[in-house]
């Protein structure tokens, strides 16, 4: 989490975009993008120089040469953050913008790499010298005290905590999904080494990114020390698509942040018949956009034949298990609509899930978790495609707290079941020791979920509990509801009140005290 003095600079190179007339997030995050990836071009050819240096081996830099741009011939060496900062204001804003970015823009001669696809209508929008100089100076100071904290995610923090302002929701319902249920999300599934994974609308990609992030924690090892695998990660695992342009350049780029050189990031209208995928990923992670309507025309025929519907929330549901491999996993955030909804298709989409597959989880959230993007009530599915059902019973978990405070301020408070979520999720699956439930009850679990009893196992757990199995047989008799209202039970416990007649006694010796307090009052102002 970014705090402090990295905060602050950060802050202030915010206001320096804003109070030189750039004023939409969006394009403030796009130049910084930007101007992040040269800085940090330089720093990894430095970096590669010195490794070839100490392995004795061959490197030649990419600014070592002279570099044609248009019709003119420069030196390469001018293009280099750690040379264009110290030039003034206004040779280096010619530098950068009649030299630097063309050259950005067409560093990789093939135009299909990921890298040409996201960076090839990249426009340069600082209007002044004088303001990409503040803008430079800035940002050598952030650089600065982030090799200070020499933490191994500091980059990744700064971009999430840019990408934290972009506060204003997209016509189609789209807004920042809050980093902390991504991570769960993430923790749920347990990404493996091997996992092609999709995001079908990757916005910012943060789902993506956490899942890399997931990978380097906790499978090491098995990722980076395997060349297979390695290349796996770098160039074939990762996949995401919107219909954003200036998102897909931010996606792809808080990606390489993050270390994934060549994430297949790419536009594309999922729900339309331009998204081929079938039977592709192993695992899709998405909080897909729930507000919009579409033209049924545009929308993929075959995913019409799963639910007949316009509503975004129940297509994207039906395209994830087409896209999916047999075997693969999905977690996906949906509204709350999509788990009671009465229509034809809302009761499709719901029957093939259980029916179809196999449905393993209903996690609902409080509607405060968007705030202050949004107040929706909402829940996370959790399903494996397998084409021939297996679902025998669905566990249900009510989140009632997720280590915030549920109004716009978000503030961080000690309540949060999320520890929970994960350990009893975890258990049910086998990926924790017996008794892993029981501990995470002592270790910083909230207090709203310490009450709970875990002698009673997952599986004996009443339906007063915050999480229970039902049977698929009760939930098919439901109309395939799967609101967890529809299966919690209530316990309700006796108030006992004092008798009226000392409720009155206790009333009158307040007001008696109340009229001596006042007399003593008048006393003293006389």
């Amino acid at each position: 989490m970014v705090t402090g003095e990295l905060k602050s600079r950060i802050d202030s190179l915010w206001e320096i975009f804003w109070t030189g007339g750039l004023t939409n997030p969006l394009d403030v995050i796009e130049q910084m993008t930007y101007l992040m990836f040269i800085h940090d071009l330089d720093d990894a050819d430095n970096l590669r120089a010195r490794e070839s240096a100490m392995l004795g081996l061959p490197y030649e830099s990419i600014f070592a040469k002279e570099v044609r741009i248009g019709e003119r011939v420069i030196d390469g060496s001018q293009l280099k953050w750690s040379v264009f900062h110290d030039f003034p204001a206004a040779k280096m804003y010619s530098t950068v913008q009649e030299w630097v970015f063309p050259f950005i823009k067409n560093l990789h001669g093939d135009k299909e790499s990921a890298y040409s696809k996201y960076m090839g209508d990249a426009i340069f929008k600082i209007p002044t010298p004088l303001m990409l100089d503040k803008i430079v100076t800035a940002m050598d100071g952030i650089y600065e005290q982030m090799a200070q904290l020499k933490a191994a995610d500091t980059r990744g923090d700064v971009y999430e905590y840019l990408l934290s302002k972009i506060a204003t929701a997209g016509v189609n319902g789209q807004f920042r999904t809050p980093r902390h249920i991504i991570r769960m999300m993430v923790e749920l599934m347990e990404p493996k080494a091997d996992d092609v994974v999709c995001d079908p609308a990757c916005g910012t990609s943060g789902f993506l990114v956490a899942v890399s992030d997931y990978l380097k924690e906790n499978r090491k090892q098995e990722v980076f020390f395997n060349r297979q695998n390695k290349d796996h990660y770098m160039n074939h695992m990762f996949h995401g698509y919107d219909m954003d342009r200036t998102m897909l350049r931010i996606g792809a780029m808080n990606m390489m942040t993050h270390g994934v050189d060549n994430p297949f990031i790419e536009y594309r209208d999922s729900l339309s018949d331009q998204n081929p995928d079938r039977e592709k990923y192993s695992l899709i992670l998405a909080n897909p956009p729930f507000k919009g309507s579409l033209d049924a025309d545009i929308v993929s025929a075959d995913l019409l034949k799963v639910c007949k519907t316009k509503k975004t929330e129940l297509l994207f549901l039906a395209l994830f298990l087409r896209m999916l491999k047999v075997g693969g996993r999905c977690a996906c955030i949906v509204p709350d609509g999509v788990l009671f909804g009465s229509s034809t298709a809302h009761k499709a989409i719901r029957k093939e899930l259980i029916e179809g597959n196999r449905l393993e989880a209903v996690i609902s959230m409080p509607s405060g978790v968007f705030k202050p993007y949004a107040g929706v009530s909402t829940a996370i599915l959790i399903f494996t495609k397998t084409g021939h059902g297996g679902t025998d019973k669905v566990w249900f978990y009510d989140m009632k707290a997720d280590g915030f405070s549920l109004d716009d301020k978000r503030s961080e408070t000690k309540e949060n079941d999320i520890p929970d979520i994960i350990a009893r999720f975890r258990s049910i699956h086998g990926s924790l020791p017996e008794g892993a439930v029981e501990r995470s009850e002592t270790e910083g679990v909230a207090p709203s979920t310490a009450s709970r009893s875990p002698s009673l196992g997952e599986g004996g757990r009443a339906r007063t509990e915050q999480s229970f199995f039902v049977p698929k047989d009760e939930i098919v008799q439901n109309d395939y509801d799967l609101s967890i209202n529809k299966y919690k039970q209530t316990e309700y416990k006796p108030v006992e009140y004092p008798p009226t007649s000392e409720i009155l006694t206790n009333i009158k010796e307040l007001e008696a005290e109340i009229g001596k307090e006042l007399a003593e009052l008048e006393e003293m102002l006389k």
